[in-house]
């Protein structure tokens, strides 16, 4: 295939659709034959994935690796910064935890130079396997007061001569007033990279905003390409927080209700996609002890903060909660720093967390954990110990918890996990919920012979070529090819 430029989407502000659009063109890639690669030099999240050689990355460049129809690599996010608290992130370099630093420490410091000629070289890398790289960036591109120390949106832009567009949220409202001012503030250099802008999720007539489209590029001297509408029943896998306030709070009559403790710290919520998406199931986050109480399930999900969140659920008035729920003999489970609460005790000796040494847990499980620095992160296929379920998943967290009464054997021989019973366990294990087989098991406890009729991997390949279709019809692709062989 003819060799492309990089295509590059960068924003008008975060949340405004920009890794979605990204997934979308990684399909039209590949499906138009190319081989696609996605990349985002620097990625706040707490949501995150391992690659095969135990990696960690921002769980969209996984998604987007997907809709690519190929693994996911380091070198796709190179920088992932993990919020501890408001004022401090663990950076992870390459995969690897390099840290933890204050936003002033972070922007800050000497070394920025050091970081873009790191973040190029994975992505050198890649262009020299892939084509075209499709790059995302991060948040606005207007924030004048961070420009000389951009790592991630348009010194990436210019660095790789990618053909660029902004993408701009018209729900939000001021779509005129966010492309335009954007425009305007840019360096004539930067001004000239962008070819063309996007209106994301627009509801309505389309036909209506085809005035507003000619102002727009009247303001502004550059093409509107395309103008996508808001979707709903399209499943693609987001890893912004701010999707947590679009999902459902409250429990619903006629279904299993499952509760997720809405933890501050919350991580992976990408672990619950397929509940959400199973029959019968009504999947709910909550913080509200009376509506938490409502829940036929109870799962405590991860946490990056577990110290923190465990506290604060004391707090609120969860705690008390999640015990009667427990004494009830009702279903409660718990992921990774969920896992951990759940425990007598989590110990931090080393301030991993921060200045709390050490706090009780809620008391289910007869575990106790330590947490330590450094990090385990690895894919993994397991086993349920007892019962039938089993699949595949992957672990990424810090400390130790010794367990007599292991969830799961391993593919490696080592044990995860802690089973008192069918309806009481804790595991380490991230995307335990993918498998259809634990959520049969899960189910089971409340139905009896339930059989889940979601294939995962399946829903997810639907939805890639529906966003895929989406875009082609509502994008000029004659216009995006044109840049990109130029």
């Amino acid at each position: 295939m003819q060799k492309l430029r990089p295509l590059m989407f960068v924003g008008t502000g975060s949340d405004v659709g920009k890794s979605v659009i990204n997934t979308g063109f990684c399909r039209i890639f590949l499906q138009d034959g190319y081989s696609p690669a996605p990349f985002k030099a620097q990625n706040m999240s707490l949501n995150s994935y391992v690659t095969a050689d135990n990696l960690e990355i921002g769980r969209a460049q996984a998604a987007q690796a997907e809709a690519c129809g190929i693994g996911c690599l380091v070198e796709m996010n190179p920088i992932l910064l993990k919020p501890n608290d408001d004022l401090t992130s663990q950076v992870v370099l390459n995969g690897k935890p390099a840290g933890n630093k204050t936003a002033s420490e972070y922007f800050n410091e000497a070394g920025r130079d050091t970081l873009f000629n790191e973040v190029m070289h994975s992505f050198n890398r890649l262009a020299g396997q892939y084509n075209p790289i499709v790059i995302e960036g991060a948040g606005s591109i207007s924030e004048v007061n961070l420009w000389d120390k951009d790592i991630v949106n348009m010194r990436v832009a210019l660095h790789t001569q990618a053909a660029t567009f902004l993408v701009a949220d018209i729900d939000r409202g001021g779509v005129f007033a966010s492309v335009y001012g954007t425009l305007q503030l840019l360096p004539q250099a930067e001004r000239d990279a962008i070819k063309g802008i996007v209106i994301n999720k627009f509801r309505g007539d389309l036909k209506l905003f085809e005035e507003g489209k000619k102002i727009l590029e009247k303001l502004t001297a550059k093409p509107v390409v395309g103008i996508v509408p808001y979707f709903q029943g399209l499943f693609i896998e987001q890893e912004d927080g701010v999707v947590i306030e679009q999902k459902k709070k409250s429990h619903e009559h006629g279904k299993i209700n499952i509760g997720v403790v809405l933890l501050k710290h919350l991580s992976n919520f990408t672990d619950f996609n397929m509940l959400e998406q199973t029959p019968g199931v009504n999947l709910y986050y909550t913080g509200c002890p009376e509506t938490l109480a409502r829940a036929d399930i109870i799962i405590i999900p991860g946490s990056k903060n577990t110290l923190s969140d465990l506290k604060a659920l004391r707090e609120k008035g969860l705690e008390e909660v999640i015990l009667a729920h427990h004494n009830a003999r009702k279903p409660v489970y718990g992921i990774c720093g969920g896992y951990q609460m759940m425990g007598i005790e989590v110990n931090d000796p080393n301030g991993v967390e921060g200045n709390v040494p050490s706090l009780p847990g809620l008391g289910i499980l007869p575990v106790t954990t330590t947490l330590a620095s450094g990090k385990k992160t690895r894919q993994c296929t397991f086993s349920f110990v007892q019962g039938n379920a089993s699949g595949n998943g992957y672990e990424v967290h810090a400390g130790h918890t010794p367990s007599i009464r292991p969830l799961c054997r391993m593919n490696n021989g080592e044990f995860d996990g802690y089973c008192l019973n069918a309806r009481t366990w804790g595991t380490y294990i991230h995307g335990i919920f993918d498998n259809a087989s634990v959520i049969n098991h899960v189910l089971r406890q409340l139905i009896p012979g339930f059989t889940s009729t979601i294939d995962y991997k399946a829903r997810k390949e639907q939805g890639y070529n529906q966003l895929a279709d989406l875009i082609r019809e509502n994008v000029d692709m004659e216009y995006i090819y044109k840049c990109l062989k130029t």
